[in-house]
């Protein structure tokens, strides 16, 4: 009779478990989004923000800026942030033969990004040093292209394996955003300058640990570093601030772990620099006016077509389409005799 009674007994509760387990689901698919618009809308105007810099976001390949670091472009670009953005990629992305095609998807995602505001504009190179760019103006867009020429194709491989030379980065960094540090260098009271404020790149693990992503970090930090090489007298002119990696569980939760990182930073202690934030949140929205996830996921999904292979539909699970954390580098200044 026992074993009769589980035999009648046994689909009644599985069917219950799964209605149950289904309403769950349904619930957290309605409910987390909603918590997520009320608490985002509540914290937003108390988020540390950067105002009227001019920021270079350091990428490796066509695809990061949407991939990881939409919400930093879509949020640093608004109108009302008087920032000017420019995207600096070092490879054109070739390891598929793809390179040409890659270049011209960067730059619809660009605009795709910046297009609410004109204040941004890309350029490449896959060289040590950078000539005198070209510069292109599309005024129906307010979108300025950066065409820097290169003088070598080697020095940045596209490649899962490769290692790029962090001083190779930092002298293509000099080259662009500091041309007259020698000349500085050369005069201890002459306070170091840059035509940028803020650079914005990977950090030491590269957010998937990609070796490329990974090198720019370290090329980043030894152009910051040889920027104050004995200037000890005056301030860093330009800030280094890298995306935070997690781990894979995070990194898939999407909208649960950008609510959890809005809800632990509203409840943390604020203390911050308000022209040198030691951390910044920068978020997507998903419903209301501006809503910019949207427009994240257009600019990986529209722009970059030859990367939409059909394993790529994680990325829309991604945390990093919705929220990007964002970490102040203290970098140790570089001595004359550490180099020589």
């Amino acid at each position: 009779m026992l074993i009769d009674s589980l035999h009648t007994r046994l689909p009644l509760l599985l069917a219950t478990k799964m209605d149950s387990l289904f309403s769950l689901a349904a619930f957290g698919i309605v409910f987390v989004p909603i918590v997520y618009w009320f608490v985002a809308r509540l914290v937003q105007s108390r988020l540390p923000q950067l105002h009227g810099k001019r920021i270079c976001l350091l990428i490796a390949h066509p695809d990061d800026e949407a991939m990881f670091f939409a919400p930093t472009v879509l949020s640093l670009t608004r109108p009302e942030t008087g920032n000017h953005v420019k995207i600096l990629c070092l490879s054109t992305g070739n390891a598929d033969g793809l390179g040409e095609t890659r270049k011209k998807e960067l730059i619809k995602s660009g605009i795709c990004l910046g297009s609410g505001a004109r204040t941004i504009s890309l350029s490449w190179t896959t060289s040590t040093a950078l000539a005198q760019p070209r510069l292109r103006r599309r005024p129906a867009t307010g979108f300025s292209e950066l065409i820097p020429v290169s003088k070598s194709r080697h020095d940045f491989p596209d490649s899962l394996t490769t290692k790029w030379d962090h001083q190779k980065i930092s002298a293509l960094l000099c080259s662009a955003v500091a041309p007259n540090l020698a000349r500085q260098r050369a005069s201890p009271d002459t306070a170091p300058t840059s035509s940028i404020d803020v650079i914005v790149t990977f950090d030491n693990s590269g957010i998937s640990s990609h070796p490329n992503h990974i090198s720019l970090y370290h090329g980043a930090r030894t152009f910051i570093s040889a920027l104050v090489e004995g200037k000890s007298k005056f301030p860093c002119p330009v800030d280094l601030y890298t995306l935070t990696s997690v781990n894979f569980f995070r990194k898939y939760s999407s909208i649960a772990d950008a609510l959890t990182t809005l809800i632990f930073w509203a409840i943390g202690p604020k203390n911050d620099d308000e022209d040198h934030p030691k951390n910044l949140v920068l978020m997507n929205t998903l419903f209301g006016e501006g809503a910019s996830r949207g427009t994240a996921c257009k600019a990986m999904a529209d722009a970059h077509k030859s990367q939409m292979v059909w394993f790529r539909g994680w990325i829309f699970l991604s945390r990093y389409m919705m929220i990007n954390e964002l970490r102040l580098e203290h970098v140790e200044r570089a001595s004359s005799a550490s180099r020589n």
